[in-house]
């Protein structure tokens, strides 16, 4: 199976926005605050989930909810890269950089 990449989400973000441009609320840094708030709605879901089966919510059939769930928090977050501009180099960038610094940030005596 291939992987699943920030560019391919985007695009098909993007895609989604653009059919529905004239249903929903549109994409601008304005509205990021929005896409932020709904995104932690949808986390709100997959937490109810996890707190109502705890570590059975990854069994069947929990499962399909539970990814379902994980996947609008996902969209969520794209919609909010796109309000921002950010792009899936800047965000590598970012995400590395603070790889490297959590890496060595909790050293433990050998």
């Amino acid at each position: 199976m291939a992987d699943f990449g920030i560019n391919e989400m985007l695009a098909m973000q993007t895609a989604l926005q653009e059919r529905y441009k004239n249903v929903w609320e549109g994409i601008s840094p304005e509205v990021g605050k929005n896409k932020l708030l709904w995104m932690i709605g949808e986390a709100g879901e997959v937490i109810d989930i996890v707190k109502k089966h705890g570590g059975q919510a990854a069994q069947s059939p929990q499962r399909e909810q539970l990814v379902e769930e994980l996947a609008d928090v996902l969209m969520y977050y794209n919609d909010v890269l796109l309000c921002y501009g950010i792009t899936a180099e800047e965000l590598k960038e970012a995400y590395t950089k603070k790889f490297r610094r959590n890496l060595d940030r909790w050293q433990t005596e050998s």
